[in-house]
């Protein structure tokens, strides 16, 4: 089944516990948590205490993705903020990538890699067995509100092809300028998360949206 995981960085923020809360109510399968450092990417979001600040209001699993310079460092701040998956980078500083994949997994957490519109799956495929889950950006991180790349179908139509060959079960998630339209496409190409901000939060049925992308 495809899961929805609406972006609360399109929550209204005076507001958060009430916005977490809704996702269930609204049909949502995960809370798709964005983390900006300021250096990686130019904004800065979110940090473990707003995570642990929201954990009481869902059992949805929060859905961490590090768009920060050193993901190690914020794996166990994240564990213990109350996180089930984290995903970083392949462009990120923390080079051993196979060695951070461990240590989320070591942590109790599930894990994978994100790759940005410009990087290659090729950066990828040496990691798919220690994935358990592949974001494909489909905007340049750092901002919300941008408008969906369409060169990331052809990328998840590799992708998909390359977790076959290999007999995985590696979920592909697609961040970045979803809506009803390109929802379709990106699971005609093989995606099976969706990443969706605005479309939801700013929906005036927040429920029918997630249908809508879902179907």
């Amino acid at each position: 089944m495809i899961k929805i995981a609406p972006s609360i960085l399109s929550a209204d923020f005076s507001k958060m516990g009430e916005a977490v809360s809704n996702l269930k109510n609204w049909g949502a399968d995960w809370i798709h948590f964005d983390v900006m450092d300021g250096h990686f990417v130019p904004n800065i979001t979110f940090g473990p205490s707003m995570c642990s600040a929201v954990r009481p209001y869902s059992d949805l699993p929060i859905d961490v993705h590090l768009m920060v310079e050193h993901p190690s460092e914020w794996i166990i701040p994240f564990k213990n903020a109350g996180a089930d998956i984290i995903t970083f980078h392949v462009e990120s500083a923390d080079h051993h990538l196979h060695s951070v994949l461990q240590q989320i997994h070591a942590a109790g957490l599930k894990g994978g890699v994100v790759l940005c519109p410009a990087t290659p799956i090729e950066s990828c495929i040496h990691l798919l067995g220690d994935c358990d889950l592949v974001l494909l950006m489909s905007v340049n991180p750092g901002f919300g509100g941008q408008k969906f790349i369409p060169e990331t179908l052809e990328k998840i139509r590799i992708l998909k092809k390359a977790i076959q060959a290999r007999n995985l079960n590696t979920d592909i998630e697609i961040d970045g300028g979803i809506n009803p339209e390109t929802a379709r496409a990106c699971i005609e190409a093989g995606a099976t998360v969706l990443v969706a901000g605005s479309a939801v939060f700013k929906a005036s049925d927040p429920s029918d949206m997630i249908r809508c992308l879902r179907s």
